[in-house]
């Protein structure tokens, strides 16, 4: 599956200067509506009542109290499960991906079948076009889940699409899912990213996690325009 930003129709939308983006122009928003961050305070503690509900974060010694907590699996290791890795590979090309009709951006996924595997291959290519790499730049990812023994050629097959790569870094993550009782402690947790890079499996965790946390499914219906009054 091929999706590139020559195209007519992408369905993929590439955020300018990176997805770093995304969360500062939710904190904006946030504080329009009264939202509060505290940026770059180490977390501590997560601190519980003595019903185990918790009841506050604690940084630099003083507590924020709250009646909710939503984290990543970071902040909670004794309260997830491992159940899975990911190998991912940034590479950092002179040129596009061949094939790509020299899209400024694109994502190919290699199906698991086509290459005997249980899990697919992801690859999802940036440029200098979106303001993250220098002129004639290309950034690209390759990530699938571990399957055996040696991550790095479980990537073979995608960083063969490639061609000529100017650097190239491997790293091994941890897949880790919520295992606590999220009803009772009001600690909701996510799960760790995955090997796909669009996004799917991560907007349904955050449906879970809202489903969770409010007891209702998210409905993103278009709300009807009132009808104005007639004279």
């Amino acid at each position: 599956t091929l999706s590139s930003s020559s195209a007519a129709s992408d369905v993929y939308k590439r955020q300018l200067y990176g997805l770093g983006d995304l969360p500062q122009a939710f904190a904006r928003l946030s504080a329009i509506y009264g939202g509060t961050y505290m940026l770059n305070k180490p977390i501590e503690e997560i601190v519980y009542d003595s019903n185990g509900q918790v009841c506050g974060v604690k940084s630099e010694g003083k507590i924020a109290k709250t009646k909710n907590v939503i984290g990543d699996p970071s902040y909670f290791p004794s309260k997830v499960k491992k159940v899975g890795q990911i190998v991912r590979c940034i590479c950092i090309l002179s040129h596009p991906i061949q094939g790509s009709n020299d899209a400024a951006s694109c994502q190919i996924i290699i199906p698991q079948n086509q290459v005997g595997r249980k899990h697919d291959i992801y690859i999802s290519c940036v440029s200098f076009a979106h303001n993250v790499a220098p002129k004639g730049k290309y950034i690209v990812l390759v990530s699938t889940q571990v399957e055996g023994k040696d991550p790095k050629a479980e990537l073979q097959a995608g960083i063969n699409l490639l061609g000529n790569i100017d650097k190239s870094f491997y790293s091994i993550h941890d897949l880790y899912e919520p295992a606590n009782d999220a009803s009772k402690e009001r600690v909701f947790i996510s799960k760790s990213y995955d090997a796909s890079s669009h996004f799917s499996s991560i907007a349904q965790d955050v449906l879970r996690i809202y489903k969770q946390y409010t007891g209702r499914d998210l409905d993103l219906t278009k709300p009807k325009k009132k009808v104005e009054e007639q004279e």
